[in-house]
């Protein structure tokens, strides 16, 4: 009998420190574009799904929502005004955002739903950014060859034992956006942005994958998963802190 796969807020509180630990912060020029393709320079940000507030902290501002309460109180601790809410039901106002940001998170929401919901809190002219991080970052030929058999081999265990949730894939986001018919113009660009890392951390960052830690705690060992062989990969390739190669992809919707 298959296990019944848990929802977002679930399954990412389970390791919310180490999920706060390890993965990126977004790239400082997002904040900028935004402003600009926003046209606001002191905009009112909402930032659904915002996680433990990773990806809220290129603003000075932001209201946060977030349906996990291990990550809301992450979250608070960085200072971060953070609600208990959803993609399709964030509990904020109509018309209450210039900017709306979602990272990470928009394969998890029901469109049809989640879209309806975030036109909501815009006010016309208002940018939704819904971005993530291509992965695995560009370190070394070897230790992405190593990653990407790590992918093959945990994807299938978590199809296997019925952990692999049915989510629409990132690359359809921009067509979904658009045909939705709730924003005038829709568009996707890429950010790139650098930062340094070692072995243990990329090895960490690999396994910060909600799918991972469920295969992990039903008993299946890292060498089953390819996480032993991505270690040693990366400890021969990263013996130092390394440059880390991200490109983040924004796919922008204008109110």
């Amino acid at each position: 009998m298959a296990n019944v796969i848990p929802d977002s807020a679930e399954r990412f509180s389970k390791f919310a420190e180490f999920y706060d630990r390890v993965r990126p912060h977004p790239p400082e020029e997002l904040a900028s574009l935004l402003r600009q393709w926003s046209g606001t320079t002191d905009p009112d940000v909402v930032d659904i799904g915002c996680g433990t507030g990773l990806s809220s902290t290129i603003w000075p501002e932001v209201t946060g929502v977030e349906p996990s309460a291990e990550m809301r109180a992450i979250a608070a601790q960085r200072g971060i005004r953070v609600v208990d809410g959803t993609g399709e039901e964030t509990g904020l106002p109509d018309g209450c955002a210039d900017i709306v940001t979602v990272s990470h998170a928009l394969h998890w929401f029901d469109a049809a739903r989640a879209f309806p919901e975030i036109a909501r809190i815009m006010r016309p002219g208002a940018v939704l950014a819904a971005f993530d991080f291509d992965w695995p970052p560009a370190v070394d030929p070897e230790v992405d060859a190593a990653y990407r058999d790590f992918e093959t081999v945990h994807h299938a265990l978590e199809a296997e034992r019925g952990l692999r949730p049915s989510f629409a894939p990132k690359s359809e986001h921009l067509q979904r956006l658009r045909e939705s018919g709730l924003f005038r113009h829709v568009n996707e660009v890429c950010l790139h942005m650098k930062e340094t890392g070692d072995a243990a951390r990329f090895v960490d960052f690999a396994a910060s994958q909600g799918g991972v830690i469920a295969l992990l705690e039903e008993g299946v060992s890292e060498d089953a998963l390819g996480l032993t062989r991505l270690r040693e990969v990366a400890a021969r390739r990263m013996a130092d802190r390394t440059t880390w190669w991200w490109t983040c992809r924004v796919r922008l919707a204008t109110r």
